[in-house]
């Protein structure tokens, strides 16, 4: 028996897959581009199947297609979401500029059970690309996947990033430690002020997130090949947004300018950049827990993360800080994938950009990337960590930089001498400044305690 069929398209008859739903342009697509073995992400695929049948109730409104076409491309649809579609959609990352492989493998796979169910034939070009071209729906797709992946899983995930370090600020708020500049002792913070910190800078990048949100929602749909919108009904764009809308719970609006978001990958590179930035932010976050960990008795040893895995095959007992060192990585690949976005955002040769799908990958990558490892840090590092307050305590009596507190009174030439005095004899502050001033115990305890100095002020 025979593994395969034949499929004719524009350009002929080729080979498909007997058991395959796909048809001649996607196994095209398949044969071109035997390039990374990775296929489009599967939130991407999921957001065109979803944007199919947006635009097939949509088609059916406006008279474009029949009622029984428009019903069967919803089910179809509806049965691709309910099971493992992602073995239907074959064609790799690296294809067409326009993803065009990519949009007639939804067509073609939408339109072989749409045709099954319905009894007669559901054309792939006709009926389930109507009113759409590959250079409008696979830039909506981009918007539409990114958006819904920042709603469903990264914004969740950065917002319980954030919960958690408040959270354990609360709890670490009596906890004093030696702040750093420059790796080197500087002026006693709070642990609480450290960990607030960390959450204002994510918080940050929620906020700047949310800020392109309204970018990210609005589509291209309408504009079919070059943004005139040929070939699609002139109420086509706000139908499509407001099927979409109310599939997704997501409210996506047509694009002010169709042109601009067919030619131009804007939206996306700005997206990118501040996934970029919240990327540097968990990047900071992980190296801090790094330090602070380190030891834990030729480190800092300023606190302890859980231990989660054996850190060696050769050295016993060694634990290792393997949530920052994961998370640090991924920080790393979202900044190389921002790279890559940027050089493809500038590919809008005249009226289309033709690195979407390396866009839509990397955006997408990214996004799941930082969600994942938001989550980890939260649970894994963060809200796990003990505080070691016989080192911090240790650390911080001996540490000469609390004479910063004297300056207003002896002066920084006099403070600096007493520093390094300290330094040099290896005493705490407070003895050394005893020796060198005319103020008592008492006045010197009150000035260099490290909690007051918290609280900055005179």
């Amino acid at each position: 028996m025979s593994t395969t069929r034949i499929e004719r398209d524009s350009m002929g008859e080729l080979q498909v897959p007997a058991e395959a739903l796909y048809g001649a342009q996607t196994q095209r697509g398949v044969n071109n581009f035997p390039i990374s073995g990775q296929r489009m992400p599967a939130q991407f695929v999921r957001a065109l199947i979803l944007a199919k049948a947006a635009a097939a109730r949509a088609n059916v409104a406006l008279g474009q297609i029949s009622a029984a076409q428009g019903k069967a491309i919803e089910q179809a649809c509806e049965q691709l979401l309910a099971g493992d579609f992602m073995q239907h959609f074959p064609v790799d990352i690296f294809q067409t500029g326009s993803g065009t492989s990519s949009n007639m493998n939804a067509n073609e796979v939408i339109a072989t059970l749409a045709s099954k169910a319905l009894g007669e034939k559901v054309n792939a070009n006709d009926h389930v690309n109507c009113g759409q071209s590959s250079n409008d729906i696979i830039p909506s797709t981009l918007h539409i996947s990114a958006a819904l992946a920042l709603h469903e899983h990264l914004l969740p995930a950065l917002e319980h990033l954030v919960g958690t370090l408040t959270q354990k600020a609360e709890q670490v708020h009596q906890h004093v430690k030696t702040g750093r500049t420059h790796l080197m002792d500087a002026m006693p913070v709070r642990m609480s002020q450290v960990l607030n910190g960390w959450a204002a800078q994510v918080r940050g990048g929620i906020g700047h997130l949310r800020e392109l949100q309204p970018s990210l929602l609005a589509l291209a749909q309408g504009g079919t090949a070059v943004g005139t919108g040929i070939n699609a009904h002139p109420e086509f764009s706000r139908l499509f947004s407001e099927q979409l809308s109310s599939a997704t719970g997501v409210t996506f609006t047509p694009g002010a300018n169709l042109f601009a978001l067919i030619g131009s990958q804007d939206t996306a590179v700005a997206v990118s950049g501040q996934l970029k930035a919240v990327a540097v932010s968990l990047m900071k976050i992980a190296n801090d827990l790094r330090w602070m960990n380190s030891g834990p008795l030729a480190g800092l040893g300023e606190i302890e993360l859980e231990a989660l895995q054996p850190g060696s095959s050769i050295m016993p007992g060694k634990v290792n800080p393997v949530i920052p060192e994961a998370t640090a990585m991924v920080a790393a690949q979202v900044i190389g994938n921002d790279a890559t976005i940027t050089v493809a955002g500038q590919s809008g040769n005249f009226e289309l950009n033709v690195m979407l799908p390396v866009i839509a990958s990397n955006l997408l990558e990214s996004i799941g990337l930082l969600a994942n490892a938001s989550r980890l840090l939260a649970d894994k590092a963060i809200a796990s960590f003990r505080v070691n307050e016989t080192k911090i305590k240790q650390a911080l009596g001996r540490n000469p930089i609390l004479v910063t507190a004297l300056n207003p009174i002896i002066g920084y030439q006099k403070a600096a001498e007493i520093a390094k005095q300290a330094y040099r004899e290896g005493r705490p502050i407070i003895d050394v400044a005893l020796e060198n001033t005319d103020l008592s115990r008492e006045r010197l305890e009150a000035l260099l305690d490290p909690v007051k100095l918290t609280a900055g002020g005179l």
